[in-house]
């Protein structure tokens, strides 16, 4: 039985995890989890997982009423409250459901001491692939994804990763795919929000529409996979049915079909890929009548660009992508800058950067905490 502990409960990955722990309890036991503002949920988790032993909350107040109220649970608080959480709970896999920067150290951190990390968390490689890749290569822990897209590359190259070309992520082109730049300086925070095919959280459902979760998850792909940039490419598929796929020399395609439903990935990651698939091997992926694919244009998701630095310069280029981003999208959701705004805040602070080579964590928490700043006065100056 592999116990488990899963961090970011409350929210989208994490309530699709439990779901798969629940159905598959003889095989799995969740003896841990974290919880942010939503701890209104904790009472319902601990009814239908009585095994969990330790709770850690984001916010320090609430510890006092939830450690009266569950007297039998050990509860934690805080970014340092996640690493006590790991070092206490003696899990075997961390299940990383966090969303953004607050992920990366709770990964370095489990694989430093061994674990296997199911990694839902993308900025965990984008900010910190590099560090993450050295504990790899000295034997420290291992990843397995969680992302659809790089759940069936891993499949499809688990099949056969000789001659292979290219990778090739599909991308559902978010909420905004049928509309023009044009058309796009007027949307809203409620349009952006009504995702084509996938049910998830807010920001990631922005990150869909502005195409900077495709962005990520190239450079996810590279350091997963150790394929270069240009080794690396995006197609539109409106179904989001075939979640990647891998092209070989000889011309061929193999691809992973299976319908949009992250419970699918997450199982493959609790059960290390020791789950039954299924791959197909075809000549030209166009001709599944059933599916529609169209040529990914960076001209219409200009934010794709930035995997190309991020990938080929390194160092802190990775963290500025997401500090401006996170703090951009934020903004457009509380309203306070235009859609188009967070192309412009990211824009800005790429090309301002001078970067790291080869940076520390320290490094990278530094950056982050400049970056966010610089974001925030771009931001309230008005001047994007």
């Amino acid at each position: 039985m592999i116990r488990i502990c899963l961090l970011g409960a409350s929210g989208s990955i994490g309530s699709q995890t439990l779901d798969v722990i629940k159905k598959n309890h003889d095989d799995f036991l969740l003896c841990a989890i974290s919880i942010g503002h939503q701890t209104k949920k904790i009472s319902q988790i601990v009814k239908s997982f009585p095994d969990i032993q330790m709770i850690c909350l984001q916010e320090s107040h609430l510890l006092t009423r939830y450690q009266k109220k569950y007297p039998f649970i050990r509860f934690f608080s805080g970014d340092e409250g996640l690493l006590e959480l790991i070092e206490n709970c003696h899990c075997d896999m961390v299940v990383n459901a966090l969303v953004g920067f607050v992920g990366l150290k709770p990964t370095i951190f489990s694989l430093e001491n061994d674990k296997i990390v199911a990694l839902a968390n993308k900025e965990s490689l984008v900010v910190g692939g590099e560090i993450i890749n050295d504990l790899l290569s000295r034997g420290k822990g291992r990843i397995i994804p969680i992302d659809s897209e790089h759940v069936a590359l891993s499949k499809c190259l688990s099949v056969d990763s000789l001659h292979v070309k290219n990778l090739i992520l599909t991308a559902s082109g978010g909420s905004f795919r049928h509309l023009s730049r044009q058309q796009l300086q007027n949307v809203t925070v409620n349009d952006a929000l009504k995702h084509p095919t996938w049910k998830m959280g807010d920001k990631i459902t922005i990150d869909s529409a502005t195409m900077m979760n495709k962005t990520f998850e190239i450079i996810e792909a590279h350091y997963l996979f150790g394929y270069q940039y240009h080794h690396i490419q995006v197609i539109l598929h409106d179904e989001s049915y075939v979640h990647s796929m891998v092209q070989y020399q000889n011309g061929t395609y193999r691809l992973n079909i299976s319908k949009p439903d992250m419970r699918v990935p997450i199982k493959y990651a609790l059960y290390q890929g020791l789950v039954p698939y299924r791959t197909y091997l075809i000549d030209d992926y166009h001709r599944l009548s059933q599916f529609h694919f169209h040529a990914f244009l960076s001209s219409r998701y200009p934010v794709i660009k930035w995997a190309k630095v991020v990938i080929q310069e390194r160092g802190t280029y990775g963290t500025v992508l997401n500090a401006a981003n996170e703090v951009a999208v934020s903004a457009f959701l509380h309203g306070d800058i235009a859609f188009l705004d967070i192309e412009k805040i990211v824009a800005h602070l790429m090309k301002e950067h001078t970067n790291i080579p080869h940076p520390t964590f320290e490094d990278i928490e530094k950056v982050n905490i400049v970056t966010r700043q610089k974001a925030i006065d771009l931001i309230l100056s008005r001047y994007l």
